[in-house]
């Protein structure tokens, strides 16, 4: 099924749509911006098939030829828009799929939709050929530029657009979804929730990777045992997280976690808002062992690991500092 009523959150944009599809008032250009993962190729496949819906209502049928055309990927007037560089979408890109195949009329529909995914990729020269059709559009071409860096935009394609930006799900949202939809254990919700920070398809992806569960059990059992340990051990634990394929951001947002809970709990004694809730007697000595200042010390520490990693700074030297910095303060 492809619904508004299945996009979780996002009432605004849902509210913005579904007006401009009851009032038959569309924009020639919508801007979709949100981080990855967080459903933007979802809103846009709802929005265009409600857009090409024999019915015309503000749900998509889902029972007329035009949306299962839709659904299954063959509408000939919905076009996503490729490209062969997978950091790059060109100019050619832009002058063969909209430029090109704007002037030829719908074949069956009301509307031509062209959906640009990773709009971000596009070069300055590819941007300004789409300008030129953003500028003088016919009546029944819509664009969706889709991004999660709506800064590397041109401003003179923002202001002719309609730009909607996706904000972060309320958690209890995400949690219920986790749990009613896809079955997924209370404790597993709630560490899934608290990773995903309001972006839904970032919680699915990591309620349902094995990788999730692996780097979680390492990262816990070095944080859990790390006083104990010299520096050699240590870079082994770490060295071997590193072997999975989850991104490093994600061991360092599970040790953020483990001891922002460890803060909670020396500060509230509340088990309740613990993520890390089952890992009860290990947290206790953590927050035991560790002042106030020592975990603030670590929690900076985990933020500027990131930032470095980001820019590209040694691996090693990176993770080395910060254990060496978590044992200190531990």
């Amino acid at each position: 099924m492809a619904l508004f009523q299945d996009i979780i959150g996002q009432e605004q944009i849902k509210e913005h749509l579904q007006n401009a599809l009851s009032a038959g008032k569309i924009s020639h250009a919508y801007i979709i911006s949100g981080e990855k993962s967080m459903g933007k190729e979802f809103i846009a496949k709802v929005f265009a098939m409600a857009l090409q819906c024999e019915k015309g209502g503000i749900e998509p049928c889902q029972e007329c030829h035009s949306c299962k055309q839709a659904l299954s990927g063959n509408h000939p007037d919905i076009i996503r828009v490729a490209h062969e560089k997978p950091n790059t979408i060109s100019v050619d890109d832009i002058r063969s799929q909209v430029n090109n195949d704007v002037a030829i009329k719908p074949y069956s529909g009301p509307y031509k939709i062209y959906i640009i995914n990773e709009a971000e990729k596009m070069t300055v020269q590819a941007q300004n050929a789409i300008l030129k059709t953003l500028e003088e559009p016919p009546a029944y071409a819509v664009i969706l530029l889709l991004t999660s860096n709506i800064n590397a935009l041109l401003p003179t394609i923002l202001s002719r657009c309609v730009a909607l930006n996706m904000k972060p799900v309320p958690d209890s949202l995400v949690r219920r979804y986790l749990m009613e939809q896809l079955q997924v254990p209370d404790y597993k919700a709630e560490v899934c929730t608290a990773f995903a920070r309001g972006n839904v398809g970032k919680a699915k992806a990591l309620a349902s990777s094995e990788d999730f569960e692996n780097i979680k059990a390492e990262a816990l059992s070095l944080l859990k045992y790390i006083q104990d340990m010299d520096l050699n051990e240590v870079m082994a634990a770490v060295k071997k997280a590193t072997e999975y394929k989850l991104e490093i951001g994600d061991y360092l947002d599970i040790c953020a976690i483990w001891y922002r809970d460890a803060l909670l709990f020396k500060a509230t004694h509340d088990v309740n808002h613990l993520v890390f809730r089952e890992e009860l007697q290990a947290l206790r000595r953590t927050a035991q062992h560790t002042s106030y200042e020592g975990i603030e010390t670590i929690l900076k520490a985990l933020d500027a690991a990131k930032h470095r990693l980001d820019a590209n700074v040694n691996f090693e030297l990176t993770m080395e500092l910060l254990m060496l910095t978590i044992q200190e303060n531990s």
